[in-house]
């Protein structure tokens, strides 16, 4: 059974937006615990457009269920990624022009840079995960790079409306997942996912845990954060 990762920085767009203090994104992670959130998941970004440094402090002294830390793979997050040492880092990639991550990271086994952050990290006990295409090269690469996860990006899936396009993507995903799974990778999943796609995914073979952030923020301006996150966590168990 998938657990539910809830990704909260799109409570610290909010409050950005306008320069205040709130919804401070710590109330909200309060409220998504309450909901049954697996995981609290956060972005923090080199522009700090939305989680900042402070944010990720506060969310490691006080949360009672896994932070998972999401960073460029860049000498300044490695640092703050070890002084902090959240339960686990997933590595992105990132562009400032960007609205969102639009796709997933490109590995090669090759790479020092990558390789070398993977390794530090997990050397100090933090496991690593790539966000990965759900294609065979990127899992082999990934497992060669020496990480423990990947989290496949789903965005593809999600964006496609016809019921024939919207298989053939989920096909793609679960042909990744059983690969990942045989080459030892725990399999997560993200991006795009909301209360109508995201029961499909949560059914794939192998599937550890979904991050959901969006779709999740958008029902609880109508509804409430809690009860959001509690519809997610019963549509993904259902």
């Amino acid at each position: 059974m998938a657990t539910l990762g809830v990704n909260i920085d799109h409570v610290a767009t909010l409050r950005q937006a306008r320069g205040t203090q709130y919804p401070d994104p710590i109330e909200a992670a309060v409220l998504a615990q309450l909901g049954g959130a697996d995981q609290i998941t956060v972005h923090l970004r080199e522009d700090r457009r939305h989680i900042v440094d402070r944010d990720v402090r506060l969310l490691r002294s006080f949360l009672q269920v896994p932070l998972n830390l999401e960073i460029a793979c860049t000498a300044e997050m490695l640092s703050f990624a070890l002084e902090i040492r959240p339960d686990m880092v997933t590595l992105v990639p990132e562009k400032r022009e960007e609205r969102t991550t639009e796709g997933g990271l490109a590995v090669n086994r090759n790479n020092a840079e990558l390789k070398n952050t993977i390794e530090k990290l997990q050397n100090k006990g933090i496991p690593v995960s790539l966000f990965i295409e759900p294609e065979a090269h990127d899992i082999e690469e990934s497992h060669g790079l020496g990480a423990k996860m990947i989290e496949l990006h789903t965005g593809k899936f999600a964006e496609n409306s016809s019921n024939e396009n919207e298989s053939t993507e989920l096909k793609r995903i679960e042909k990744a997942c059983i690969a990942a799974h045989n080459l030892g990778l725990i399999v997560h999943a993200g991006h795009g996912l909301n209360y109508r796609n995201a029961k499909a995914v949560a059914k794939l073979p192998f599937m550890q845990d979904l991050n959901i952030g969006h779709s999740i923020v958008a029902r609880a301006v109508l509804v409430g954060l809690e009860r959001a996150v509690r519809e997610m966590k019963e549509l993904i168990r259902g």
